[in-house]
């Protein structure tokens, strides 16, 4: 066989195994994230795998939660909150690896989703920041996902999404993954959330 014919067949099965790769990795996401994780990966401002270092309830008033402009009110009104800090493992978007990364919640969003609390580890993904500064898990519990001890597998309680995304506060049932699911890497999931967000763009 002539070394451009070899040269052209091994590329096209290079090309064949990254499909394939490609759309096991978007299968696993649609699995463990639901059937709306495109649109999750797209509309999400902060991607991570982290680690919970510190959640603790906050009163906040509006220009301390602002970030990048002030709020047209003659007093500050005052917000009860959450203030979560993580450590990015693994960053996906929005953040850096390695980044101690504080945010607040709005109290009324923290009861949407499975509470958080310091040492566990997770892959969330979090709405971009409101005008006001807060920012929380997308469709509350559906943008949370539980990770094992390691930080790197898809734990066996977490669980799969069934709400809709478009709305901030929804929080419906949600029913257990399936028995395979802890076998699903934080870089399977990162692909596939990468590869959705380059179409988009």
């Amino acid at each position: 066989m002539p070394a451009s014919r070899r040269a052209l067949v091994v590329a096209l099965a290079s090309l064949s195994i990254f499909a394939t790769a490609q759309q096991s990795d978007q299968l696993i996401a649609e699995r463990v994230l639901g059937p709306q994780w495109k649109q999750l990966s797209r509309r999400a401002g902060m991607i991570f795998a982290g680690t919970v270092l510190a959640a603790a309830a906050q009163t906040v008033t509006t220009q301390t939660a602002a970030t990048d402009r002030a709020v047209p009110a003659a007093v500050p009104a005052a917000t009860p909150a959450v203030q979560l800090t993580f450590r990015v493992d693994q960053a996906i978007a929005g953040v850096e690896q390695g980044q101690i990364l504080t945010i607040h919640e709005w109290a009324g969003a923290w009861s949407m989703h499975r509470p958080m609390l310091s040492g566990q580890h997770v892959l969330i993904f979090l709405y971009p920041l409101s005008r006001l500064g807060f920012t929380s898990p997308m469709g509350g519990a559906l943008g949370q996902v539980a990770l094992d001890p390691s930080g790197k597998i898809v734990s066996k309680s977490g669980q799969r999404p069934s709400a809709p995304i478009g709305v901030r506060d929804e929080s419906s049932p949600r029913s257990p993954v399936s028995a395979d699911t802890h076998s699903v890497s934080v870089v399977q999931l990162e692909r596939a959330i990468r590869s959705a967000r380059n179409e988009e763009e």
